[in-house]
This record gives C-alpha cells, sequence and structure tokens, in this order.
C-alpha cells in the first residue's frame, strides 16, 4: 500500500503525544493489584477484616487463594475490562479525526486511504497487545509479593495462553468500534456500542448462545462461566474471525467511499 510506513509514522506521533493511551495503560494496570488484593483477603479472611480491607458483614466469594485462582482472575479481566479499554483508544483513535475536524486534511493527503487506516489498525493492535503482555508481567510481580502456592510450569505456560488468547480475542473484535466511531463522526456511537456488546455478550452467555456470539467468546475462552472446552468449540474461534474480517472491510470501505463533508 503506497504511503503505509509513514501513515504508521505519523499515526505512532500521535499516539506518542497524547495522555489517551498512558490513562488506558494505566486503567488495566489495576487488575494485577486488585487480584492480589483479592488472594490477600482469600488467604486470611479473619486478618483482612481487621485492616478494614474487607467489611466484618461481608460475604467472600468462594475461592483458593492460589496461582490457579490468580491466574484465572487476570485472564478474565483482560478478556472483560480489555473490552472496555480497548473500545476506548480505538475510539480515540478513529474518533478523535472528526472531533479534532482533521479528517477532511488527513483525506486530501497523497497517502491512500488504505494506507492510513491500515497504520491505525496495526498500531491499536501493536499497543494493545504490548499493554497485555506488560499485564501479566506485573500480575507475575504482584503474584509473587502477595506469595500464593501452586506454581508450577507447565501452569505458567497454560496461563500464558489463556491471557494472550483471551487478549487476541477481544482486540479482533476492536475494528467495530472504529467503525461506529467513523460512522458516527466522534466517540459516543462507538462508546455505546461497546457497552451495547458487553451486555449482549453476557446475556448471550447467560442463556447458553454465547459460542455463538463473538462478543461472548473472549470471556468463555477465559474460563470466567466454566472450562472453555466444555462451552466452545471451532466454530467459536471462526466467528470472532468472520466478525474481525467484516469490521475491518467494513471500515476501510466507509473510509473510501463516504463522503466527509465535515
Amino acid at each position: 500500500m503506497n504511503g503505509f510506513f509513514p501513515a504508521l509514522w505519523a499515526e505512532a506521533l500521535k499516539l506518542r503525544r497524547s495522555k489517551v493511551p498512558l490513562f488506558a495503560a494505566l486503567g488495566l494496570s489495576v487488575i494485577p493489584f486488585v487480584a492480589g488484593l483479592f488472594m490477600i483477603i482469600l488467604k486470611d479472611p479473619e486478618a483482612a477484616r481487621s485492616m478494614g480491607l474487607i467489611s466484618t458483614k461481608a460475604q467472600l466469594t468462594a475461592g483458593v487463594a492460589d496461582w490457579p485462582a490468580f491466574f484465572g482472575m487476570l485472564a478474565q479481566a483482560i478478556a472483560i475490562g480489555g473490552a472496555i479499554v480497548f473500545a476506548i483508544l480505538t475510539a480515540w483513535v478513529f474518533g478523535r479525526e472528526f472531533s479534532d475536524r482533521t479528517a477532511k486534511e488527513l483525506l486530501a493527503l497523497p497517502t491512500s486511504r488504505a494506507a492510513i487506516i491500515a497504520a491505525k489498525f496495526v498500531l491499536i493492535a501493536a499497543w494493545m497487545i504490548a499493554v497485555s503482555l506488560f499485564i501479566f508481567g506485573l500480575g507475575m510481580i504482584v503474584g509473587n509479593m502477595v506469595v500464593i502456592p501452586g506454581w508450577s510450569q507447565e501452569l505458567f505456560q497454560s496461563a500464558f495462553v489463556n491471557f494472550v488468547g483471551s487478549a487476541i480475542l477481544t482486540i479482533a473484535l476492536t475494528p467495530f468500534v472504529a467503525l461506529l466511531a467513523s460512522i458516527g463522526r466522534g466517540y459516543m456511537p462507538a462508546f455505546g456500542w461497546a457497552i451495547l456488546t458487553i451486555v449482549l455478550a453476557q446475556i448471550a452467555a447467560a442463556t447458553g448462545w454465547g459460542d455463538w456470539f463473538p462478543w461472548s467468546v473472549p470471556a468463555l475462552f477465559s474460563g470466567a462461566t466454566g472450562p472453555r472446552a466444555e462451552l466452545m468449540g471451532g466454530h467459536s474461534y471462526l466467528i470472532v474471525i468472520v466478525a474481525s474480517i467484516i469490521g475491518l472491510a467494513a471500515t476501510l470501505y466507509w473510509w473510501r467511499s463516504a463522503d466527509q463533508t465535515k
């Protein structure tokens, strides 16, 4: 594509000079610390009450303080929390062109529209993957600081695949956020779409249709509702891939074909 690397460089500069990606990363960084706090509470509920970490009337969720539970919390959080934070970044990357009124100038450049959109998506995906890996690494530090049992090399490998897989499946569905930010010419339609899909994903999973609804698949993969082998099949991954391709193609088509009047 003509001009892809210059477009990627320009998008990287926008990302570096904005505080939105930093605050989004900081928001996700809370995940390991919250998981660590739960481990502390589950290790010794009475001590947690005496320190004021929980109310004396609080009813604890059933669970044990060990590495499998800790890794499970990380994967579930990146699947659900990541859907929100990744949507925020995607909406910002595409929606800011309209809120800053730079869309017309952007499309007047000699760089092809396909290259510009591809650069945006590549940068978004790279940022999301990098932040996800950072969160996992931070989780390893927090887990070791809390000192919880159940560690093994096999568990680490399985947990890493589980975490990264949940993150990638979540990332694969962000093109629809970009599409709504483009069609709606701003952030709010994309945010509304993100909230809608999260709600629908919960409903689909609760009614037993989550394996057929793309936005439910990341949470199912993470193990949020049980072993994924019992809840998912090959068709679940296929519908996520198809949905991702449709979102990418629709976003590119809109930017190449829609009239830009403001």
